[in-house]
């Protein structure tokens, strides 16, 4: 990556995961101090670990982004902590049972929804309400290639949320952009980890699963998308407000 975030502090929620992890880590890289969010302290500690095994510098913070204190508490610790918050990549997520609609249990629904696309639009309420204040920032949102792009039978309510993260980025987009505040959104296509495969699913039967409707003929290393996000947090890309970038490997072209 040629962008480069020296003197800037980013927050990244679900951090523990494939995707969040692999971005924090680029994030550092690049020169950034980051803080790593998500419910798992054991998942956020590794990410920190690895951060500063390559010498950069992160701390770790135990949030729920579905509850709106947690998240109040989340971005000011990353204030006090850091002395600032200029960028943030609002990726916690969780998976959702594969099954038609009709038979989903309601609180599979509630847990996918409150998750994935509340905790987005708690996240952007706090983080705006701080960028406003003291000159501006941007955000990235993980949406999904699922949702606004492709339509999955059997996944109706990540489907939906993640339809809707995609819905709110915009939205947000044009109400914050006049306060110096740029937002964006991903949608990735499958990545290599836990949300690729199905329960019991060897990495092989996933590819011959995935590859056959991917154009690429393979998934995506978290790494490719996490450049991605990158460069939407970056001045490189500073004329880019409100996108849904799709990456996908070519499925929804």
């Amino acid at each position: 990556m040629t962008v480069r975030f020296d003197g800037r502090v980013v927050l990244v929620t679900g951090a523990s995961g494939v995707l969040g992890r692999a971005t924090a880590l680029a994030f550092a890289r690049a020169g950034a101090t980051v803080a790593v969010a998500g419910r798992d302290p054991e998942g956020t500690g590794r990410t920190v670990e690895l951060i500063a095994a390559e010498g950069g510098t992160a701390s770790a913070i135990t949030a729920d982004v579905t509850v709106s204190a947690d998240v109040a508490r989340m971005v000011a610790t990353t204030v006090e902590r850091h002395g600032g918050l200029h960028v943030a990549f609002n990726n916690a997520g969780v998976a959702a049972p594969f099954g038609p609609v009709a038979d989903l249990p309601e609180d599979d629904w509630t847990r996918v929804v409150d998750t994935n696309l509340t905790g987005v639009f708690l996240s952007m309420k706090h983080e705006i309400a701080h960028m406003r204040a003291h000159g501006g920032g941007t955000i990235v949102n993980t949406a999904s290639v699922i949702g606004a792009h492709q339509r999955l039978p059997g996944l109706g309510a990540y489907a939906a949320a993640k339809a809707g993260v995609s819905a709110l980025t915009r939205a947000a987009a044009r109400e914050a952009i006049a306060d110096g505040v740029r937002i964006n959104a991903i949608s990735p296509g499958p990545i290599d980890g836990p949300m690729s495969h199905r329960p019991g699913e060897t990495r092989e039967e996933r590819d011959a699963r995935m590859g056959g409707r991917l154009p690429l003929g393979r998934v995506a290393a978290p790494e490719e998308i996490a450049r991605a996000v990158l460069w939407l947090a970056s001045e490189e890309s500073g004329f880019v407000v409100g996108e849904d970038h799709v990456i996908d490997g070519g499925a929804s072209a």
